[in-house]
């Protein structure tokens, strides 16, 4: 009812009332004048009848001076259509709401304690509601198997570029891109010329049995172009270059017609070169390559879990940071972290390697969040969150600029400081020549520990973000460099407590909360919503829809909650 017609209905009442009374009081005057004449009397009788809305059977008494006078029932009607009119009004101005709010307490019951905005301290080690989301990658009952290679449209060669991460990225687009092509892969190129300069190939670092036969329903995938098609070829692999982050309709206009008629075509340099939206089923290929189908050969696996049983035999719980602080990240980024000329001739030098990067102001540069923080800011960062100059450390890098004394602060925070160097000395030897097979194991041990920090936005910080959320949204810390960077500066300024709540503050957000995974926010890798699944929720302060379908993807929900 609406306001307007909630208060005409309460004056209604209210006069009603009045009337009854005035009706009341003439029919018993009327009554105590006519006493002797029963005709009179019968028909104030039927009068009283006629107009009395509510009345009480009438009941014969004898009055005395000191009866109380009978409570006119006129009058309690009227009072309770009054009260009625006002709870009217009152329902009328709240009714159009009532739905939205009930709506919004039962909804948000859940997921209004996943806002970044809530009170609740963080827990440092792993966020509380992750065991509410799992991993959904299987393929759906529509997806059509794969293309025998026989009748597939052709072979397609893939070069990678970069690092091991960086070619990691490049092999999960290219199981995607042959499966858009209906061609049957060949098991791809890794970089042999890339700043790393290292000659491993594919089989040396990946178990190829496992990544063909896992991505077998998918794509046909064999390890070289038959004898038989290359002879029968009139000229060499037809060789080209994507742009970056294709869409599959480029791929269907440019790439297959080629495919078609020289049944073999090789795309170099193949890093980024799809884009980063796809259909839901193509997003789960990419999930399914790149958490199941890449495992590492059994010499890397067996090292790498031999280093993460060493760190929990020393520690229930240990973190794992990469630092990334190596001399060609600092070049890259174009940063200056106060080494004088001599930081600024070393790096210089570097960056000339990058022909096409342009001129970047280091103070710039730093403002806008892109500079990875120094050791001693990651062990201030940590300390600053809660964690005790005895947790245990876990350092995954190259070589760091500056050597042991950039490290020295960030030991003298973290004692219990380790690498896969200092865990495993002889037994690393043979992998030293090679540094991808270096990086497998560091991304072996990051994957398994129970904190993972990242102090930058790069390859390997993308992949293990992006895999530690699809395997339970294991925490994983992300610095807020832009705020930070201020924060640091003026930190002699302000004491260790008030140093500690800004951090705090400036961190929620980048903890590795389900919250802060919603689609179209970042790289796919680093974000795969598409492959993780939230189930039905219930404990003892909410309860959330039970009718809820575990198969139904969460992070839709999560972000429409997040901005209602």
């Amino acid at each position: 009812m609406g306001i307007a017609k909630a208060w005409r209905f309460s004056v209604i009442s209210a006069n009603l009332a009045l009337l009854q009374n005035q009706n009341s009081h003439n029919n018993n005057t009327n009554t105590n004048t006519n006493t002797n004449t029963n005709t009179n009397a019968k028909t104030n009788s039927e009068s009283n009848n006629k107009h009395v809305v509510c009345s009480r059977p009438t009941q014969t008494t004898t009055t005395t001076p000191f009866q109380r006078k009978p409570i006119s029932w006129s009058w309690v009607c009227g009072l309770m259509l009054f009260g009625l009119g006002l709870i009217s009004l009152f329902t009328g101005h709240v009714a159009s709401d009532l739905e939205w709010y009930s709506q919004r307490l039962v909804k948000r019951s859940f997921y209004s304690r996943l806002d970044g905005s809530r009170r609740e301290p963080i827990d440092i080690w792993k966020s509380k509601y992750s065991k509410y989301f799992y991993s959904c990658s299987e393929r759906g009952r529509h997806f059509a198997p794969a293309v025998r290679e026989r009748s597939s449209n052709g072979y397609l060669l893939i070069a990678t570029s970069g690092g091991l991460n960086q070619q990691r990225t490049g092999i999960t687009d290219a199981v995607v891109v042959a499966r858009i092509l209906n061609a049957s892969l060949v098991v791809p190129e890794l970089d042999h010329h890339s700043y790393w300069k290292d000659d491993s190939d594919f089989i040396n670092i990946f178990d190829v049995d496992w990544f063909i036969s896992t991505l077998a329903k998918d794509v046909t995938i064999v390890r070289r172009v038959p004898d038989k098609v290359m002879r029968s070829m009139e000229k060499p692999p037809y060789t080209m270059r994507v742009p970056r982050k294709s869409a599959p309709e480029y791929y269907l206009d440019q790439v297959l017609p080629i495919l078609l008629r020289r049944r073999v075509v090789q795309l170099t340099k193949f890093d980024y070169r799809l884009a980063n939206d796809l259909d839901e089923e193509l997003q789960k290929l990419r999930c399914r390559v790149n958490y199941h189908a890449l495992r590492f050969t059994k010499p890397i696996q067996e090292l790498g879990q031999r280093l993460v049983f060493r760190m929990q035999q020393m520690a229930k719980r240990f973190i794992a940071i990469h630092l990334r602080f190596e001399p060609d990240m600092l070049a890259f980024s174009g940063c200056y972290y106060g080494g004088g000329e001599k930081e600024r001739y070393e790096l210089g030098e570097i960056r000339k390697r990058w022909a096409t990067l342009p001129d970047l102001s280091p103070d710039g540069e730093r403002k806008r969040g892109k500079c990875p923080l120094t050791p001693h800011e990651v062990g201030l960062m940590l300390r600053a969150l809660g964690f005790a100059n005895d947790t245990y450390l876990y350092v995954a890098s190259g070589e760091i600029y500056g050597g042991e004394e950039t490290l020295q602060p960030l030991r003298e925070l973290f004692p219990n400081f380790y690498t896969k160097e200092t865990l495993a000395n002889e037994e690393l030897k043979p992998f030293l020549p090679f540094s991808s097979r270096l990086a497998a194991i560091d991304y072996i041990v990051c994957d398994e520990s129970d904190v993972f920090v990242t102090n930058n936005n790069g390859n390997m910080a993308k992949i293990l973000a992006g895999r530690r959320r699809y395997i339970g949204h294991k925490r994983t810390i992300r610095p807020n460099a832009k705020k930070l960077s201020a924060l640091f500066m003026a930190r002699h300024q302000m004491d260790w407590e008030t140093f500690a709540r800004k951090v705090k503050s400036c961190q929620k957000g980048f903890m590795g909360d389900p919250d802060e995974m919603r689609p179209g926010r970042g790289e796919f890798l680093e974000t795969p919503y598409s492959c993780i699944c939230e189930k039905p929720f219930n404990d003892d302060e909410t309860s959330y829809n039970g009718d809820h379908q575990s198969e139904q993807v969460a992070m839709e929900s999560v972000a429409k909650i997040k901005f209602t």
